[in-house]
């Protein structure tokens, strides 16, 4: 069965870097996404991603159903910043070009749909890094350099059993679509997309009700072991900061200050093309 967004070991320069590195490259990459509409920038940064998503090998298995979900979760977005905010393209950028009527109060201006583009790039600078990071790091390692800059490894550990449960719950979810399949219950392509969407959320349930027992079974594990009766703990996958790491981490800050220089130079951080 093929593992969603798990980490798989592989032999790129983004796999040896340290996981605080990349958790520091991921904070600031979305930082620096949230707080810019220069345009000109966040193309910039979906250029970066694309690059380091190749760098990565990344199978598209690994993501496509995620990618689906993010995807549709884009476009209804966008469909309800348009249908309950029409012209704010407008009011940011202080100027109204109608390019054609849609409904009572909603025209379709050039503003807003620059400003919706920016909002749909705005993703694309962010949904790789998240892949990126999900595929690259290795839980153990990563809570351990957690814990190196200190953050508490019940914390750090916590974290780690996080991503490393993202696999297993896709594999509950497929498990239990299958065996609604087999029940005649359509969930494929085949079906309606409102019935699709209908069915799957009834699978939603008992996903939870398996992820709880899940839950319970770790914690007893780790009750009876001791966990956290300790202050400090050693690490068997404890990775160290090297040259790549600082280089990586040096360049990202780089980056963002630029960026927002960039960005706040006019005052303003919506770049207006029309000015």
């Amino acid at each position: 069965m093929n593992k969603l967004l798990s980490y798989c070991e592989k032999d790129t320069w983004l796999h040896r870097l340290s996981g605080v590195t990349k958790l520091v490259f991921f904070l600031l990459w979305c930082l620096t996404s949230a707080l810019t509409y220069d345009t000109r920038i966040l193309l910039v940064m979906i250029v970066i991603s694309a690059v380091l998503f190749a760098m990565s090998k990344t199978e598209w298995k690994q993501i496509s159903t995620v990618f689906k979900f993010v995807m549709f979760f884009m476009i209804v977005n966008l469909c309800a910043i348009f249908m309950f905010s029409p012209y704010q393209g407008t009011a940011i950028y202080g100027s109204k070009t109608v390019l054609t009527g849609f409904l009572p109060g909603h025209d379709i201006t050039r503003e807003e749909l620059f400003y919706l583009f920016n909002v749909l790039i705005k993703y694309f600078t962010v949904v790789p890094s998240v892949f990126i990071f999900l595929v690259t790091t290795d839980p153990s390692e990563f809570a351990a350099s957690l814990n190196l800059v200190g953050i508490p490894y019940t914390i750090a550990y916590s974290v780690a059993i996080a991503l490393r449960y993202i696999p297993d719950v896709q594999s509950d979810f497929t498990r239990i679509r299958n065996a609604q399949e087999a029940r005649g219950i359509e969930m494929s392509g085949k079906a309606r997309l409102h019935d699709r969407i209908k069915r799957t959320a009834s699978i939603l349930f008992p996903l939870l009700f398996s992820t709880m027992e899940h839950i319970e079974t770790v914690s007893n594990a780790m009750e009876l072991r001791g966990f956290g009766k300790k202050k400090k703990r050693t690490w068997y996958a404890l990775k160290g900061l090297h040259r790549n790491d600082y280089l990586v981490l040096i360049g990202t800050v780089l980056f963002m200050a630029a960026a927002m220089i960039i960005t706040y130079a006019d005052g303003n951080r919506f770049w207006n093309p029309w000015i």
